[in-house]
């Protein structure tokens, strides 16, 4: 029976990692194609931009050779993710560089945007549709939110890059950057928090 194709063009599941296990160098090629990216972001929002990629070579070298006891109780990307971040992490124990990311500052705690639980008490206020002609390029606007994601806190941007990037559950999260769950909300909401700033900082004036 043909593979069921997906929306990235790669087989199903199933096929996927049997064409991998008998080592399809085309096969690879496409998968590397389609999860180099999520993975390359991972990795710099924990290790930064000089060691990324070797970051990523080793991730799939890792990934080669753990294929074989692969489960499928996770989709591959996500798997590939997860060991990327482990990677990373060691990568980043090894020159000593480590970040703390349970050294939140709980001010969140008297904020009143936040409820004791760490909720937002209001729902972040919607965006005004805008035609194409009130924005400059889609190009331009991804840009400008790079370069504000590259000044947010190490720990907001690696939680912002594993759940909207990597698209990694929160638990997975908290089990890799070894933060509590309440932690990473805050994290994460404060990061959006700021990208959502930019993005209507933008749409308002056509401006980075």
């Amino acid at each position: 029976m043909t593979a069921t194709k997906r929306n990235d063009g790669l087989p199903d599941e199933a096929a996927l990692v049997k064409g991998l296990l008998n080592n399809d160098q085309l096969l690879f090629n496409k998968v590397f194609k389609a999860y180099y990216s999520p993975m390359y972001a991972v990795a710099y929002s924990i290790v930064g931009n000089a060691i990324a990629d070797e970051v990523v070579q080793e991730a799939w070298v890792s990934a080669i050779r753990a294929l074989p006891k692969f489960e499928g109780r996770s989709a591959l990307k996500s798997w590939l993710i997860r060991i990327t971040a482990n990677e990373a992490k060691t990568r980043l124990r090894k020159e000593s560089r480590s970040v703390s990311l349970d050294a939140v500052n709980e001010s969140w705690a008297t904020d009143p945007r936040f409820d004791n639980k760490g909720h937002w008490n209001d729902a972040n206020p919607e965006w005004d549709a805008a035609s194409p002609d009130d924005l400059l390029s889609a190009d331009e606007l991804k840009d400008c939110v790079e370069k504000h994601m590259e000044h947010l806190p190490d720990n907001q941007k690696q939680i912002l890059n594993l759940r909207d990037v990597g698209g990694l559950a929160m638990d997975e999260i908290c089990n890799i950057l070894e933060v509590s769950s309440s932690n990473a909300r805050v994290l994460l909401h404060r990061a959006r928090d700021k990208m959502q700033q930019v993005v209507a900082h933008f749409q308002r004036t056509g401006k980075c």
